[in-house]
């Protein structure tokens, strides 16, 4: 029998209470367990359980929800306007923000249980990526030559690998950012623009 409208909303309701408690708990303490989780959220272990049959599953669970924080913080910056690599930068700076609020969540992503998932969980992400590098190869802003695919993966591949310098104290957060961003222009654009439009 299927529960009424109303016990459904109040179920998922809960689900996000339990959801929200998680992302901010484990994004400072990575090893919080479940009993931890239920009291950060305001509701019992067994309601905890209810909802993910697993820590496992809580934790793939929270890391699709911020996936879930990334998309709608770059859906927020308007990548539609301006030019292709201002509009791009506006995107990492969205998902920058997002994965600064809750670093250690980022190596909560890579725990093994899931591994297979990463593609699907991504793929939002790549797609408004790719939306704006396709905008530049057409604006012949962006060089047209590679494989579309092959740059969105090395924009979100150069992403990854600055977050991981700045988290492992190797670059401060500043000077990782240029460095990507002038990175990312000498991989992009034409041999003859980069020059021109490299930020200072």
């Amino acid at each position: 029998m299927t529960p009424p409208p109303a016990r459904r909303a109040d179920a998922e309701r809960s689900r996000i209470a339990v959801l929200d408690a998680a992302l901010h708990l484990l994004g400072e303490r990575p090893s919080a367990g479940m009993a931890a989780v239920a009291a950060a959220a305001g509701v019992t272990r067994q309601t905890v359980y209810a909802h993910f049959s697993s820590r496992d599953d809580l934790v793939t669970a929270v890391v699709d929800h911020m996936t879930e924080k990334v998309v709608q913080a770059m859906d927020a910056v308007a990548a539609d306007a301006g030019p292709a690599p201002d509009a791009l930068f506006r995107l990492l700076d969205a998902t920058w923000r997002v994965s600064e609020a809750y670093p250690a969540l980022i190596q909560l992503g890579d725990h093994p249980t899931l591994t297979e998932r990463d593609r699907t969980r991504h793929q939002p992400i790549a797609d408004r990526i790719a939306q704006v590098l396709q905008r530049g190869r057409d604006d012949g802003v962006f060089d047209p030559t590679p494989p579309l695919s092959w740059q969105v993966a090395a924009v979100i591949a150069l992403s990854h690998a600055t977050g991981e310098e700045v988290r492992a104290d190797r670059m401060p957060a500043a000077e990782a950012q240029q460095a990507l961003r002038s990175g990312l222009l000498r991989l992009l654009m034409p041999d003859t623009a980069t020059s021109a439009t490299e930020p200072p």
